[in-house]
């Protein structure tokens, strides 16, 4: 797990905005943002060790929430060429040879741009590719589609990064209106720093921001 610390002044005051104690039964739907080796594993060009950290608990997310009933969506951060899925072409600098490793890296068919094989992915699970930071901003929409076919209502997010993917699909859900609920140590960035930053500027203004192991406790109460 990623560890991280929200001040006691910043649940209270969030809480008035967003407190969800308990799961909405069928209408909850797990997403997990971007853990694919390109961001997972050794060795990979955004690689880290904070996300391996949060396999674990992930994983036991996926199982949890499966057996709740609820859905379980993974997105894949992804580069394309065509429009309108293709990012503004100032975006990336390609004659930067990092950046031209990280581009390749997410571009469908290599294996970077994979979910990380320690992932707890099951057949029936729904896998997204997503062309911007925020899912809800992805030109081709699938989230928001994948999301409404099934009724859903409230996000419990996870993945990577907490303070850039994580952080826009959860403002953005909850702009459109979702619950918006945030497993903390299931998701990570690259400081520390950056952790608490995002998660207290969510949990002030756009979601509940809860431990795993309290999400856990909340899918053995709602299915008992």
């Amino acid at each position: 797990m990623h560890p991280f610390h929200l001040p006691d002044w910043a649940v209270a005051r969030g809480q008035g905005l967003n407190r969800f104690d308990a799961l909405e039964p069928g209408a909850t739907a797990l997403v997990v943002i971007d853990m694919q080796s390109a961001f997972v594993g050794e060795g990979e060009v955004f690689g880290k060790a904070s996300s391996r950290a949060t396999i674990p608990a992930i994983n036991a997310l996926c199982s949890a929430l499966r057996t709740f009933g609820a859905p379980v969506i993974w997105t894949r951060q992804t580069v394309s060429d065509r429009a309108p899925l293709a990012m503004p072409s100032w975006q990336y600098d390609l004659t930067d040879p990092e950046v031209a490793r990280a581009v390749e890296a997410l571009r469908p068919g290599c294996a970077s741009h994979a979910l990380h094989p320690a992932m707890n992915f099951h057949e029936g699970d729904v896998l997204l590719d997503k062309y911007r930071y925020g899912a809800f901003s992805c030109p081709d929409g699938a989230l928001a589609r994948a999301l409404a076919r099934r009724g859903i209502e409230m996000v419990v997010l996870v993945g990577t990064l907490t303070n850039v993917c994580v952080d826009s699909t959860a403002r953005e859900a909850n702009m459109r209106g979702y619950k918006v609920l945030i497993a903390a140590d299931a998701c990570s960035a690259v400081t520390d720093a950056e952790q608490d930053a995002a998660l207290l500027n969510l949990r002030l203004n756009f979601a509940d921001v809860k431990s795993c192991a309290q999400v856990l406790e909340m899918t053995k109460g709602a299915a008992s």
